[in-house]
């Protein structure tokens, strides 16, 4: 498959480490510590490769679909169908539309694998691999050919966007517990902790969910590859989000991973280029526990913890303000004398503090 060539360059450079961090010293002298802002500024210098990281163009993406596990009830624990959902989103009737406007991100949705057809909309893509997964407590979700079609699609889904830095989501009736079988699988971490919503879920819609889940790990129980774990398990958004990931990690855009979905798409991309963490910052849109323990498989924690129980993807729209002002940081806030050159390469020239 053309991801396993995807180059993708660690982030790791000990000398633009060691020079963001004086210039952010410098910083320290006239504006004082920044606190948080500080290693996220290193960060982002780091991604881009500068001493003066800026962005442009930022990008929501929420990737939907529909999937099979949803037969055996776990779509009334859900609320409204995953349709009714998206066009709640292109309608700007969901706080993420609303948000995203406000900040300046421009917002797409793709039609991943939703049961249900579509109306056009200017802010929806038709990438539709079919009309939702299979179940994957009786079989495996998806077809190796799907998989694989749904990762390329998320490719030229990348290749298209503008900007440097894109947020992802995904969205749908399933689409939490099939990231979970996912990152149990991938994470050897037991599913239970990652479907945990916390101390006040009802025993009997866990015992229900388990009875599910661990009847699909049981069906696939020798299945390890990264690849065939996404199909026997996973959903079209999240297959798609991996295509996306490798292609924007090998661009060294930042990654903004919203919600259990994408991290599951996360650890699938990783699997098969590591360095793609290296792109990826992590915010939250739900206080959901088990997305607690995603987090913990990459030693990460969420940029904002506003105790939301939103749409995937909120959470993205409210970390951007955080990690443009971490930028500007080191971009724009400046002394009249300052020598940062913009440049890593230029650093070995520049007056040492």
């Amino acid at each position: 498959m053309s991801a396993n060539a995807t180059p993708i360059s660690p982030t790791a450079n000990p000398t633009l480490d060691r020079a963001l961090r004086v210039t952010l010293e410098y910083r320290a002298e006239t504006v004082g510590s920044m606190g948080e802002l500080e290693p996220l500024a290193i960060r982002l210098g780091l991604v881009q490769d500068t001493l003066k990281p800026r962005f442009r163009n930022p990008q929501v993406v929420i990737f939907a679909a529909d999937h099979g596990m949803a037969v055996d009830g776990i779509g009334a624990m859900r609320g409204a169908s995953s349709s009714l959902r998206v066009q709640q989103l292109l309608n700007g009737q969901l706080p993420v539309s609303v948000f995203a406007r406000m900040q300046g991100l421009q917002l797409t949705v793709v039609d991943a694998g939703l049961a249900d057809p579509m109306e056009r909309h200017p802010k929806l893509l038709a990438r539709k691999i079919a009309h939702g997964t299979r179940n994957a407590r009786v079989g495996s979700a998806m077809s190796m050919e799907q998989a694989n079609a749904a990762i390329r699609a998320g490719m030229e889904i990348a290749d298209t966007l503008q900007g440097n830095l894109v947020a992802c989501a995904g969205m749908g009736v399933g689409s939490h517990e099939s990231a979970a079988l996912v990152l149990s699988r991938l994470g050897d971490c037991p599913v239970r902790d990652l479907v945990v919503s916390g101390p006040d879920m009802r025993q009997d819609d866990l015992a229900h969910l388990l009875v599910i889940l661990q009847g699909a790990q049981g069906r696939h129980r020798d299945t390890t590859d990264p690849i065939e774990v996404l199909a026997a398990f996973g959903g079209f958004e999240i297959a798609m989000m991996v295509g996306l990931m490798l292609v924007a990690a090998s661009k060294r855009q930042l990654i903004v991973v919203d919600g259990m979905a994408a991290c599951a798409a996360l650890k699938v991309a990783a699997a098969i280029a590591s360095p793609v963490t290296d792109y990826a910052v992590f915010c939250r849109s739900h206080s959901h526990r088990g997305l607690d323990e995603a987090m913990a498989l990459f030693h990460a924690s969420a940029l904002l913890e506003l105790g939301m129980q939103s749409a995937d993807g909120t959470g993205a729209t409210l970390a951007w303000p955080l990690i443009r002002s971490a930028a500007a940081l080191l971009a724009d806030v400046t002394d009249a004398d300052d020598p940062t050159p913009s440049k890593p390469a230029d650093w070995n020239d520049a007056p040492q503090r």
